[in-house]
């Protein structure tokens, strides 16, 4: 329990236990913001940005901020099978329900990205606007690739200055603006302690589901998936160095999309922080989405 927020716990439709982070002003009204994070990470990673929102002296706002299973506080699953975007959707699907959530805006980082777009298909009136940070209807097979080669295979940090380095190696000329309060944040959501040890914040089990996948195999087609984003107002955000999202995709979703505003991140790779000036540049999307609904 947080000063900021409190804990939500709920059952997924199979009984796992998923957690989510309701940072919850007690002020009716305001559209609430949706938080999806990717692959590997958690609702951790938008606490500047949920407690911004939360905390607006103009506006404050309901934000809820979610772990799918087998990530930060919520339930690892037995069968990693079962860490699939068609499961992890209906998971966010009975989240919303239970915390009486009818319409939002979504941040989607990386697979919470695709998660937004799939909910544009399946449940469209939960979509009040929608922010894709560096995501896409075409993701570039070098950081897919990229992805494949570390999740659940970084070295095993004694402490989290160890942690930090290990992230520094990795990913410094990803992320080459990155600052050392950064590279801190970014370790702590990547391993947390548990019996005096520095374990992953999520399950390892989690490569399973890469290693399995053909990397020969044609891509899916997203586009279509895309499309159902097309009456909401987008924000796309791109890093300078992102290997998944890349800037002529990112001018394709401009093409096809009139309402979609795109920034690009200097400094920064798959996927940029939401701190800082995004902070704002979110806030402010937020409240245009709020103004011309």
């Amino acid at each position: 329990m947080s000063d900021t927020y409190k804990d939500l716990f709920v059952s997924a439709a199979d009984g796992l236990r998923l957690y989510a982070r309701d940072y919850d002003p007690g002020t009716a009204g305001a559209l609430p913001v949706v938080c999806l994070s990717g692959l590997t990470r958690s609702s951790e990673d938008f606490h500047e940005l949920a407690v911004a929102l939360s905390r607006d002296a103009s506006q404050p706002r309901r934000v809820l901020s979610l772990d799918y299973r087998g990530r930060g506080r919520s339930d690892w699953d037995k069968d990693w099978r079962n860490y699939d975007v068609k499961i992890e959707l209906n998971d966010v699907l009975q989240v919303l329900t239970a915390a009486g959530i009818e319409k939002a805006v979504f941040v989607g980082t990386s697979r919470g990205g695709l998660i937004t777009m799939a909910l544009s298909a399946v449940r469209p009136t939960l979509i009040a606007g929608a922010v894709l940070n560096d995501i896409g209807p075409v993701l570039e097979a070098a950081g897919l690739a990229r992805i494949r080669g570390y999740v659940g295979k970084l070295p095993t940090p004694r402490t989290m200055d160890e942690a930090v380095q290990i992230l520094r190696q990795t990913s410094g000329t990803e992320f080459s603006a990155f600052t050392d309060d950064q590279w801190q944040a970014l370790a702590r959501v990547t391993w947390r302690e548990s019996e005096g040890q520095l374990i992953l914040n999520y399950d390892p089990n989690l490569m399973k589901t890469l290693e399995t996948a053909d990397p020969q195999a044609p891509l899916p087609d997203l586009w279509p998936l895309f499309e159902g984003l097309k009456p909401f107002p987008l924000l796309v955000i791109r890093g300078e160095h992102s290997d998944l999202l890349s800037a002529t995709t990112v001018e394709a979703m401009q093409d096809r999309h009139p309402r979609l505003t795109a920034i690009t991140v200097p400094g920064q790779g798959h996927a940029p922080a939401l701190d800082g000036n995004l902070t704002q540049t979110i806030e402010h999307f937020v409240l245009s989405v709020e103004n011309s609904a």
